[in-house]
């Protein structure tokens, strides 16, 4: 069966080779080391939408399981093609078209499609930057000209992209209506669904190394959120965390994250990868609650210093 619909060929033709360098610098906007990135950055100086932009950074672990487990499934093939042959370009353009514009590994759904989808609508959705509006013209323009250079390049097939976008608005329109019903675990939430298909992931590809170390992000990012709320606990003066029973499950479910992270891990694999599994949930773990941790130590000195300083 063939996923193709036969255009491609058409647009080879007219398409000038200079051509690959733009769609392979537009195409980046989808990638995994682009968005991680930029939902980073926004989790990190998004002070007022703090617990929004967790949200997104659990969505977007979400999204990479999803993409992970339906190319397991599906093991179809990337298309057998390319838009020029790397020889008939300049060589100073030649190292940036293979880094930028070739890929491996199976082609459905598109990851870069479902991963913008991802990203973009949930940025639309809860960053308030600018206009409601204008975000989404905005996340709609990205992930239309991210689909358009997946097929330019020859990477994927138009139903591809098609599934990738199909793929991950249905994640969303089944995480949304969630996170809007419960406003003050939106964090939490993404972190649970983040969780729970990186596990569903690692079943269905029997413990890839992809399954296995977002399986490591996604929980050590959900133990990392849990601290981080004990520590805004304390800043806001509740306690102690014995005699509050959210405090106190919080308390106890951040190490047993870890703990299943390395038992888990253990048997994934390679002890390599194990290892490299359990560092990365660390590091996600300190990425997320570092931020959050800072901050309330910041409030609670400066709540220190104002009775001297007013006196």
């Amino acid at each position: 069966m063939t996923r193709g619909i036969g255009w491609f060929d058409a647009f080879r033709e007219v398409a000038p080779d200079w051509s690959v360098v733009l769609l392979g610098l537009v195409t980046q906007l989808g990638d995994v080391w682009f968005l991680g990135l930029l939902v980073g950055i926004v989790y990190w100086t998004d002070r007022s939408d703090r617990d929004e932009a967790a949200a997104i950074v659990g969505i977007t672990l979400s999204g990479l399981s999803l993409i992970t487990g339906l190319k397991a499934v599906f093991a179809l093939p990337r298309p057998e093609r390319v838009l020029v042959e790397t020889g008939t370009l300049p060589e100073l353009t030649r190292p940036l078209y293979e880094a930028t514009a070739t890929a491996t590994g199976y082609g459905f759904p598109s990851g870069h499609a479902l991963m913008s989808t991802v990203v973009y609508l949930s940025l639309a959705e809860y960053w308030s930057v600018s206009t409601r509006r204008r975000r989404y013209l905005g996340a709609g323009a990205i992930v239309t000209a991210v689909c358009l250079s997946r097929i330019g390049l020859g990477v994927h097939y138009l139903v591809d992209v098609v599934a990738g976008v199909g793929a991950g608005a249905a994640l969303l329109l089944l995480t949304w209506p969630l996170l809007n019903r419960y406003p003050a675990s939106r964090a939490t939430i993404g972190f649970t669904l983040a969780v729970g298909l990186a596990t569903v992931t690692l079943i269905v590809s029997r413990a890839t190394p992809d399954a296995v170390l977002l399986f490591g992000a996604s929980l050590g990012a959900f133990a990392g959120w849990q601290l981080a709320l004990l520590a805004r606990a304390r800043e806001e003066g509740r306690g102690p965390i014995r005699s509050n029973r959210l405090l106190t499950a919080r308390a106890i479910v951040a190490p047993l994250a870890v703990g299943v992270l390395v038992v888990i891990t253990a048997y994934s694999g390679p002890v390599s990868l194990a290892f490299r599994s359990i560092t990365l949930g660390a590091a996600a773990a300190t990425f997320v609650a570092v931020p959050v941790i800072s901050r309330s130590e910041q409030v609670r000195n400066r709540g220190r210093q104002a009775p001297s300083g007013s006196q």
